[in-house]
Parts: C-alpha cells; structure tokens; sequence
C-alpha cells in the first residue's frame, strides 16, 4: 500500500473512531441518566411497600448506590457511582405467600438492529413443570409494559403505565390476592419471554 493511500485510510479511520466516541459518549449520558432515575423511582416504590411490610428487594443493591443517614428513607447516591455502567434495574417481590417469591418488574437495555433499547417488564412465576433430564423447574412469563429506542424513551409515558402496574400490585397486596396483579398484566400488556430457571 503506498503512503498515500495509507494516510487518507489513516484519515478516514480517525474520522470514523472520533464520530463513534462521539455516539457512544451520549449514549451512555443518556442511559446512566435513565437507570439513575430508575434506581431513584424503584427505590421509592420499596421503600411505599416496605411500609405495609411488604419485603422487596432491588437490584443493583442499594448498599452499591446509596449512603444512607436513617435507612431506608434518608440517604444520597453514592458519589462517584457510574449509572452508565449498570445494564438493568429490578424491584423483586420476596413475599413468601401466594408463590409471589420472584414476581418483579424490570428495566433493562438490549440491542436491535444496532440501536439501543430500553424494555420494562412485568416477570412472574407461572408455575413449576418436572423435566425428565434437568427435574423440577419454574416457569417464568415476561409481560412488556414499555419499549422504546433509547433516543425515543418518554420517562413520562413510561411511569404514566408503571404507575398502573404499581398501584395494582400494591392491591394485590392489601387485599392478599396475587391473580389481581397477574390478571391486570396479563389483559393489558403484550407478552413477552417465557423461559425456565
């Protein structure tokens, strides 16, 4: 290859790294900006739940983000936490009774067709099935409350429907009936995966 030729692919490929850093910087703005109001908005609704003595946990742990001065309600994220390295956000249901152990709402970013999206569901166990090579396993069924390109995501119209599934999940609850929940998301919302563990 002559010099020549050498230098202006050299050009074009320093063109090309300085337009893709350039993308990848604002992605990762915007979704460290997405997962830290998710962190933020989950942990609201744990610690609403935790009043009526409702146990969930969140994932990240809080104890990675947060620096706490009376737990669980007056704390601070912690300094220097990097959001844009956390991929999904998950509030799990550890109530023992009614088979809700597992049942959680996630947040989480996959690719398609090389564009960042960000998708909110409903998971839940549907039961448990005997394999003849692996035994007993839970099924899982996912359903999607909210999809959308990461330059697309409308926070608004993201807990718009949120807020639905929560306030129906805090019924179910109170009234200690765990098909509330299932029914309302099961009737509203698309499915998703189903998948075992």
């Amino acid at each position: 290859m002559s010099s020549d030729l050498f230098d202006q692919l050299d050009k074009e490929l320093s063109e090309m790294e300085g337009e893709i850093q350039e993308d990848i910087t604002a992605l990762n703005s915007k979704r460290g900006d997405i997962i830290q109001t998710l962190i933020e908005d989950f942990w609201k609704i744990w610690i609403r739940f935790h009043r009526i003595n409702i146990h969930f946990s969140i994932e990240p742990n809080q104890s990675t983000w947060a620096v706490f001065e009376e737990f669980p309600e007056e704390w601070a994220f912690r300094e220097g936490f990097r959001f844009s390295d956390i991929n999904q956000v998950e509030l799990i249901d550890r109530t023992q009774d009614q088979g809700r152990v597992g049942d959680s709402i996630k947040a989480f970013f996959y690719t398609m067709d090389t564009n960042l999206h960000l998708r909110v569901v409903y998971e839940y166990c549907e039961g448990e099935h005997y394999y003849k090579y692996s035994g007993w396993k839970r099924i899982f069924s996912q359903q999607i409350l909210y999809d959308a390109p990461l330059d697309k995501v409308n926070l608004e119209k993201m807990w718009a429907v949120l807020s639905g599934v929560i306030k129906v999940w805090f019924e179910s609850h109170l009234r200690r009936n765990r098909d509330l929940i299932i029914k309302y998301v099961k009737e509203n919302f698309e499915k998703g995966e189903t998948f075992t563990q």
